[in-house]
């Protein structure tokens, strides 16, 4: 069964992120209360951590290249005299074009400890779960070590844009540069496309664009034409649904979100429908979210700590994809807590135990995205306006869900927090 008919906040299964939605805005239940600080009795350094940290990277770790002093400071914090980490910690970006293995050497150098692979979840890494599509010619788009993800998430049979555009070069024709010289010979030798992979934003747009529509509006079989585009059209995997995200820039840059909100603007302008996603990974997605916590629970069980992880931190930087994702994730587990409503119903697609997670607690940091001061951030606005909505199309806006639990500074300032909170010294 599609995600789509589940609780990933995406088309055919709003209920649940509707339902949290609206318990944001409800007295009692806003994200924001029930987080106060108070006197807490100070453990040993021997008691197993009942909690854990979900870390974004860019603007709370790093701006592009640049390693921020406060996230230093942070892992000073978390680590023990053995160099190893206090208490379970997963970094969850939203990034995409890198390889799992490559961010946790990148994150590895960078901060000064030895980061595994399962401690990274990229934009796309649910993706594996959606085994009734690895055996589909999927044609993926992105950039980067593109083929090598998508076999690694498990798509055996892949073909990028660029290969699609060697073997049908009339389809690409905005460069006047790289327009064929002479028309090819027609080709019926080409398998046809049988669903689309949204790894991450191109180089290429407007070649992605057109090759993507192409694939869509002919049924996989973009060398031919139909007199009427295939309406459910081909199924589509998406990952990263950032508007905006932070690098060395003052202000920020687009992110994957853009190009998604092109192509669903060109494809409802050409066809009069609105394109569907099978699934959409990546922050603010409750799957991300589940997925997460599933690793910071084997990551505690590897360690050998009995207690169960009851109580998730997640620090971030952009209030629509870390503090929405958080809260929504909160609002799920209290749903969940209070009248039984069941794990994600992903059928085949997600299988584990019940959740000993609690609760998720959204920390804003101000060394990305947002900004207090900063103009068109997507913080909450002055004057009791609403902020603006960079979220993606398939997702409620809420403004209860945007607010964060706590707002600091940085990273540092967050681990000092959390610790307080959790009697554990600092």
């Amino acid at each position: 069964m599609a995600v789509r008919g589940c609780f990933s906040a995406v088309g055919a299964a709003p209920w649940l992120w509707r339902r949290a939605a609206y318990a944001a805005r409800l007295p009692g239940h806003c994200p924001g209360k029930g987080y106060a600080v108070g006197p807490a009795q100070v453990r040993t350094a021997q008691s197993p951590p009942t909690f854990g940290f979900l870390l974004d990277i860019d603007g709370v770790l790093v701006r592009g290249h640049r390693v921020i002093p406060a996230a230093l400071d942070a892992f000073r914090r978390l680590l023990n005299a053995q160099g190893q980490l206090r208490v379970p910690v997963v970094f969850v970006t939203n990034a995409g074009n890198i390889l799992q293995d490559g961010k946790a050497q990148e994150l590895s150098a960078q901060l000064g400890f030895k980061v595994e692979p399962d401690q990274v979840i990229l934009s796309h890494s649910p993706m594996k779960l959606f085994s009734q599509h690895h055996g589909k010619r999927m044609l993926v788009s992105g950039q980067g070590p593109l083929v090598e993800n998508a076999r690694a998430l498990g798509f055996e049979n892949v073909v990028t844009v660029d290969e699609l555009r060697t073997a049908f070069p009339v389809l690409d024709m905005v460069d006047l540069q790289r327009r064929p010289k002479s028309t090819p010979l027609p080709r019926n030798d080409f398998p046809a496309i049988e669903g689309v992979l949204l790894l991450g934003e191109p180089v290429r747009w407007e070649t992605s664009l057109q090759l993507i529509m192409d694939a869509l509006l002919s049924n996989g079989n973009p060398g031919t034409g139909l007199a009427t585009a295939p309406y459910p059209h081909l199924p589509v995997l998406a990952s990263n649904m950032d508007l905006l995200w932070m690098a060395e820039a003052k202000m920020p840059r687009f992110g994957h979100g853009i190009f998604l909100l092109c192509l669903e603007t060109i494809y409802r302008k050409v066809t009069g429908r609105e394109l569907r996603y099978e699934g959409l990974m990546g922050k603010p997605s409750i799957l991300t979210y589940q997925y997460a916590e599933a690793l910071i629970r084997q990551q505690a069980e590897r360690r050998g700590w009995a207690a169960p992880i009851q109580k998730l931190y997640a620090i971030g930087d952009n209030p629509m994809s870390d503090v929405y994702g958080a809260n929504l994730f909160h609002q799920y587990l209290q749903l969940a807590k209070c009248d039984g409503a069941k794990e994600l119903r992903t059928g085949d697609l997600w299988k584990q135990r019940h959740s000993a997670a609690q609760s998720c607690v959204s920390i804003l940091v101000c060394t990305g995205v947002y900004s207090p001061q900063a103009p068109g951030s997507t913080g909450p606005a002055q004057g009791g306006e609403e902020p603006p909505f960079h979220g993606h199309r398939d997702f409620s806006f809420s403004p209860g869900l945007m607010a964060a639990s706590h707002i600091v500074n940085d990273v540092n300032e967050a681990v000092q927090l959390v610790f307080h909170k959790e009697g554990w010294a600092l």
